[in-house]
């Protein structure tokens, strides 16, 4: 009888010491596998929302946005590669991208150029499976107004946010920089809730930039009619030669006010994106936006022969290899866009790798 009490208890305790090895094992593997997991990505954070002034992932966690911000696609989208993407993502540590698409006829934008569309939804496609979060940009500038294409937006941002109704990775930019002769109530506004509409049916949970007047500057007719919708967020552009503590000032404001603020678009020169580089001006604007939590993008990823592009002129995507007469052409190969950096690329790339990963 003794014998038998002990060898039940002999084998209990190896039932017990096999479950309490097992679920060791089990907790060691779920530490392992949140440890791969890059804070940064889409697959992590899940969709962005608005909560008061702050922009937060799926968990509620506060999240910033850190990239950059195409030039034209018109002009530049043969920039834009996988491995041009990727790059951005791996070695300066971006977890986000913004798609310009220009809107104006008069500059070959989408108006007159639809196959842009096509252009936007390759680069997004990349995008996501890089894992990364995307904003798809209708990049209105000459054509002051947002309304004056408003039934073209109205088309366009119906199908793409059909398409991706269900992609946490996709922000949408509906009116780049209105400017000229409108105002808030006038225009912005009701164009902002005709486009939000349109994109709430077809992807309710997906974040809406919205831009405003004064090249999205004037924050004060905002802050006394905002939208009455949620999960929008308002988009300040900012050059540090031409802005300066006066316009934080009005951030800062706007955010007391329980709005919420995003920099879809910054520069280091003055407004006209050339000319002198303000290295410590654009410093002072990164260390405001990190102590605010506030997203931002830097204009541009171009080879334009301007002081705000971050690529030389000389950059080419691929390198088509040499190859003899009695050999078949070989395949090109990806040009490491960090090798053709100019000054403005290289201080945006410093600031960008000096975030700890989060």
């Amino acid at each position: 009888m003794k014998k038998a009490i002990i060898l039940i208890l002999g084998i209990a305790c190896i039932i017990l010491i096999f479950y309490g090895i097992k679920s060791d094992l089990q907790n060691i593997k779920e530490v392992s596998n949140k440890e791969k997991v890059d804070p940064r990505t889409v697959s992590y954070n899940g969709f962005l929302r608005t909560q008061g002034s702050k922009l937060v992932n799926s968990k509620g966690e506060e999240i910033q946005l850190r990239g950059i911000s195409s030039h034209g696609l018109q002009w530049y989208k043969d920039l834009y590669t996988y491995d041009n993407l990727q790059t951005l993502r791996d070695t300066w540590q971006t977890n986000v991208f913004r798609i310009a698409m220009y809107t104006d006829p008069n500059q070959d934008g989408y108006i007159k150029n639809n196959s842009l569309k096509e252009d936007v939804i390759t680069i997004v496609d990349r995008l996501i499976e890089l894992d990364m979060y995307v904003i798809i940009d209708w990049h209105i500038l000459s054509d002051n107004n947002p309304q004056t294409y408003q039934t073209q937006a109205l088309s366009f941002f119906d199908e793409l946010s059909q398409k991706y109704s269900n992609t946490p990775n996709v922000i949408y930019e509906i009116c780049n920089e209105p400017n000229g002769d409108i105002t808030w109530e006038n225009n912005v506004k009701p164009y902002a809730e005709a486009l939000i509409n349109v994109i709430r049916h077809n992807a309710p949970n997906a974040l809406v930039i919205v831009g405003i007047p004064q090249w999205c500057k004037d924050l004060t007719p905002v802050s006394k009619n905002p939208l009455s919708f949620s999960n929008v967020i308002y988009s300040v552009h900012f050059y540090a030669g031409t802005d300066g503590k006066l316009l934080r000032n009005k951030m800062t404001e706007f955010l007391n006010n329980d709005l919420p603020i995003f920099v879809s678009e910054c520069g280091i020169t003055d407004n006209t994106g050339n000319g002198q580089i303000y290295e410590y001006e654009f410093k002072e604007w990164v260390n405001y936006l990190n102590e605010n939590n506030i997203s931002w993008l830097f204009w541009s990823f171009s080879t334009k022969e301007e002081s705000s592009s971050i690529l030389t002129k000389e950059y080419t995507p691929y390198i088509k290899p040499e190859s003899s007469n009695d050999e078949e052409p070989s395949e090109p190969l990806a040009n490491d866009l960090n090798n053709y950096l100019t000054s403005t690329g290289q201080i945006i790339k410093n600031i960008l790798i000096s975030y700890p990963k989060d």
